[in-house]
């Protein structure tokens, strides 16, 4: 019998105006259970979860509970600082990475914790423009290894995130990164959008989701349709991209990714499993509405269709998950 996956997703995208109560409402009313907090107002504002308050966080806490939700993941920006102190006429900031490490890696942990999350999402940090990033590995591995470590004394997991424009760009990259690495609290997170943008096609996506297999953790779903594709992109405008699609009409080949990773679905869940992770997340982040550098927005009815386009191809592919049910609402399962 095939794993089932578990469902969730970043729920700021779902709300108009990013307020606590609008995310959850929307995710509930969805049927999802779990969620991936990132962009918030807890009443004092719109603020990314590494800036909230503790009295921010104690509310939200027990308004998640009241709407029946759990956090599967903080969706921290991690990572997506300059690697080199270098102007390189980015506007990415640089943080030396000592005191990266004591400030922003420890209070994503402190979110987790406060959240009761297992998983903490950051990404491969940003190498100098024009620069190759396979020279900057050894740097890099150094680095997200003090942050796994970090993460491991606490309990939780880190997971690297393959994103344009970052030394973990792609597929191979990111597996690199991982086997230097090599630390059994740093995963990596596959996304085909995050791949398809950079101006690969739907074969050469599904053979970067396959050299991400030996490290995957989880996977994060959104899509992308250019209608006028191009060749190989170095440097993606993250701005000027306005074609992210639902999983089930992109150019990523999800039919074919997550046909393969139903065969996965059995070793997966036990590597989670055995970070503490409730089992393997599907985490929509469909950017349908419109999609940058530090996030998107898809909207209630946005997400929506992205749900229910994540469903259709998981029900073609034969991989169970599980939404709320009346079973579920009446405490009869």
């Amino acid at each position: 019998m095939t794993i089932p996956v578990l469902l969730s997703g970043f729920a700021d995208e779902a709300a108009n105006e990013k307020q606590a109560i609008q995310q959850y409402s929307a995710f509930a009313a969805l049927g999802l259970k779990y969620y991936s907090i990132r962009f918030i107002d807890a009443g004092e504002g719109i603020k990314n979860v590494m800036a909230l308050s503790e009295s921010e966080i104690e509310h939200l806490v027990k308004l998640q509970g009241d709407y029946g939700l759990q956090v599967s993941s903080i969706g921290s920006p991690i990572g997506k600082v300059k690697l080199k102190d270098i102007d390189d006429g980015t506007s990415n900031k640089y943080v030396p990475f000592e005191e990266y490490l004591k400030s922003d890696v420890q209070t994503a942990c402190d979110r987790a914790e406060a959240f009761g999350a297992k998983l903490i999402r950051g990404f491969a940090f940003y190498h100098p423009k024009g620069t190759k990033p396979e020279d900057h590995i050894d740097q890099v591995a150094d680095q997200l290894g003090q942050i796994a470590e970090v993460c491991d004394q606490r309990g939780l997991t880190f997971g690297l995130e393959v994103e344009a424009n970052l030394v973990g760009q792609t597929g191979p990259l990111l597996e690199a990164i991982a086997t230097k690495v090599n630390h059994p609290a740093m995963l990596t997170i596959f996304d085909g959008a995050n791949i398809v943008t950079q101006g690969f096609t739907p074969d050469e996506t599904y053979g970067q989701y396959l050299a991400m297999k030996p490290s995957l953790g989880w996977v994060h779903i959104k899509d992308y349709h250019d209608p006028s594709p191009t060749a190989r992109i170095e440097h993606v405008d993250e701005a000027s991209l306005s074609n992210f699609v639902p999983a089930d009409r992109g150019d990523s080949g999800h039919e074919a990714i997550l046909r393969d990773m139903k065969d996965l679905l059995p070793e997966l869940n036990q590597r989670m499993v055995s970070r503490g992770a409730a089992g393997v997340f599907m985490d929509l982040e469909p950017h349908v509405k419109g999609g940058g550098q530090f996030g998107g927005f898809s909207g209630p009815d946005g997400f929506g269709v992205a749900l229910r386009g994540l469903c259709r191809v998981l029900d073609y592919v034969g991989i169970p998950y599980e939404l709320r049910s009346f079973e579920n609402i009446k405490g009869w399962a």
